[in-house]
């Protein structure tokens, strides 16, 4: 299956708009490992709707204007992966859990640590707000886009700021 993407700028960095046929597949840190989402060969492709409307929503987001996203999305991973992911969605705008929150929510309180891996892998940042999970001792932890982004995004759900508009 073919993936199309698109970069665009934003105040926490380039982002890389990956799609395919089927809806959002990833969004990608400027300077990441690609270890961390493999997703193989992609054509650009600007024009491509659901990567325009990504853009478009995210723009909103980091102008404060947006507060959830109505993208299609085709999450890639492991049952337990997209079980985490889809979890992070239930996380409200400007709230946070811990790892081990999520972990009791999915029924399995021994899975923090499996549950952080998942997150890790998240490929669609800042729509699956993985940004939004913190340690247990209320610390700001590992995040593909750097702990400086992870901090800006939250102080922008908080009201705290605005990064564009």
């Amino acid at each position: 299956m073919s993936l199309f993407c698109k970069e665009m700028d934003s105040p926490v960095g380039r982002l890389k708009l990956v799609a395919s046929e089927m809806g959002l597949v990833a969004i990608l840190w400027e300077n990441e490992s690609p270890r961390r989402v493999p997703l193989g060969e992609m054509v650009e492709e600007e024009g491509r709707e659901v990567l325009v409307e990504t853009e478009r929503q995210l723009a909103e987001y980091f102008a404060g204007k947006r507060q959830s996203f109505e993208l299609p999305l085709e999450m890639r991973g492991t049952l337990f992966q997209k079980s985490v992911w889809e979890a992070l969605l239930s996380i409200p705008f400007g709230e946070t859990r811990s790892y081990q929150e999520l972990a009791n929510q999915l029924g399995n309180p021994w899975a923090s640590r499996a549950v952080g891996a998942a997150n890790g892998r998240n490929p669609i940042s800042i729509v699956v707000p993985c940004h939004r999970v913190i340690g247990a001792s209320g610390k700001l932890t590992g995040f593909a886009g750097g702990l400086e982004s992870k901090a800006r995004l939250l102080e922008l759900e908080r009201g705290k700021t605005t990064l564009f508009g």
